[in-house]
């Protein structure tokens, strides 16, 4: 239990009805979930307001209510605070609830449109390799020390990350290694924090369902840096035209890494092939068990924040050649007649055009390339077409298939995706709506050499359709295919 003054530290507060003087056992935004001695807040969503839940939330037995507008009726016995912004609040609330446990972590938060996952996990993966005890907040799961919890958004909600982060601190976790959604950015999740190091992968076309413009959608992700302080580092990839304008207001010490560009860490790829590279970083020569130039530049943001909070040089790079690709992103098998199989997350233009040059930069194109892609339901349709004419143009084959549907119409989905197949690689396309039955068919037109690419879901265990969620695992499924 916490006094409501303590909580209520930082917080904007624009008025006060009743005590401060009050024990508070629970803090909670969704109003199924008020118990005795809960103090409610009522945050204004892109669907639900939760001013308009505030009488439940006190018949179930909330004794404060936080709010950007009074109610009209005020309840005896319960302490009304009236703020400016009840996201930002929470976020104040969650930390000074869990007594600011992110000031007892090396917090370093990884934003970006692709490689947040990847870097996110191999930077729990390397700590955790030298022998420290580390957190991780990502898409994929949480992880607090060596306990593991399912995971349903890439940033948390304020309470859940500070509770997270205080089981780290209680579990004796010196590190942890978040990812930072332009979602959770604008939500103000992650205000509050106390950010060791930021690190900035790249910006492509992506959520603009929520964001509406690109612009808009880079503003987001450039406030994570504009909030960190002087004691912090900002990381930020120089090879991507909008590296330099994520930091240019930072007031932390900035470092930059690139493949391409004058940076502090300079990385090279040597030698490619399915099994891993050869790179050269600042001047020194490793052998990495990644592939393609997206997980050079991943490996390379990993070893500036590895050396950046301490590890040694020579150690660091010893560490990088140990690591092992993040389960969905870029995972093969080799089947029958050596047929190889991968599997990865590519779920964004840039993402798949990535993933595919890298294949083509590596096979001799004696065999073909045979790819298994579709898109999302209820997210950002323009990108649609573009993976469509990505998938058709830098593949020998593509079958167009269904993802997540979610509520949409997977033939609807499937037309968008086929509309931006330019004519001269349509002969290449078919489509397969249901995704079993494509990946089956991609096994079945394989023969002996050829490599099968399935993109859009990676380390999903489910499909999406109509609300429902089941079963459904790409890399289950092409394996048992391959044995056929």
């Amino acid at each position: 239990m916490r006094k409501l003054k303590d909580i209520l530290y930082r917080v904007e507060i624009k008025s006060v009805v009743g005590s401060t003087d009050l024990a508070i056992d629970f803090i909670a935004f969704d109003s199924r979930k008020v118990k005795a001695d809960t103090l409610f807040v009522a945050q204004r969503g892109s669907v639900v307001d939760g001013h308009e839940y505030i009488s439940q939330a006190i018949a179930q037995g909330a004794t404060v209510i936080v709010c950007e507008e009074l109610p009209s009726d005020i309840v005896d016995n319960v302490t009304y605070v009236c703020v400016e912004d009840s996201d930002l609040a929470l976020a104040h609330m969650a930390n000074n609830f869990y007594n600011e446990p992110s000031s007892k972590l090396h917090l370093v938060g990884v934003t970006g449109t692709n490689g947040k996952t990847t870097i996110a996990t191999l930077l729990y993966n390397l700590f955790t390799n030298i022998g420290y005890k580390v957190g991780l907040l990502s898409t994929v799961k949480i992880i607090v020390g060596k306990k593991v919890y399912e995971t349903t958004h890439t940033t948390p909600d304020s309470l859940t990350i500070n509770y997270y982060m205080n089981e780290m601190v209680a579990e004796g976790c010196e590190y942890c290694f978040m990812e930072v959604s332009s979602h959770g950015i604008v939500q103000k999740r992650t205000d509050a924090l106390n950010f060791r190091g930021g690190i900035f992968t790249n910006l492509t076309h992506d959520h603009l369902d929520y964001h509406k413009t690109f612009a808009e959608y880079r503003n987001a992700k450039k406030i994570f840096f504009d909030q960190l302080s002087s004691k912090a580092f900002a990381v930020t990839n120089v090879d991507d035209k909008n590296g330099m304008f994520m930091v240019q207001n930072t007031k932390a010490k900035l470092i930059t890494y690139g493949l391409k560009n004058v940076s502090d860490y300079k990385g090279q790829i040597l030698e490619s092939q399915f099994s891993g590279m050869l790179m050269k970083v600042n001047q020194q020569d490793v052998w990495v068990q990644l592939i393609g130039a997206f997980n050079a530049s991943n490996l390379l943001a990993v070893f500036s924040v590895a050396v950046e909070l301490g590890v040694d040089f020579q150690e660091a790079l010893l560490q990088l050649s140990k690591l092992t690709s993040v389960a969905g992103r870029f995972q093969y098998i080799v089947g029958r007649d050596n047929i190889t199989a991968i599997v990865d997350y590519a779920h964004t233009p840039d993402a798949l055009k990535n993933v595919i040059e890298t294949i083509n930069s590596i096979r001799t194109f004696n065999e073909k390339l045979i790819t298994v892609v579709g898109c999302g339901g209820n997210r950002d349709k323009t990108k649609r077409p573009e993976m469509g004419q990505i998938a058709s143009e830098l593949s020998s084959k593509v079958i167009f298939t269904s993802d997540n549907p979610r509520f949409e119409e997977p033939s609807e989905i499937l037309e968008q995706i086929e509309a931006g197949v330019e004519p001269q690689n349509a002969m290449k396309t078919i489509v397969v709506e249901d995704r079993k039955q494509a990946i089956k068919l991609a096994c079945q037109q394989a023969v002996a050499g050829d490599i099968i690419l399935i993109a859009g879901k990676g380390h999903e265990t489910y499909q999406d359709v109509k609300g429902v969620k089941s079963h459904f695992n790409d890399l289950e499924i092409v394996t048992e295919f391959l044995k056929q």
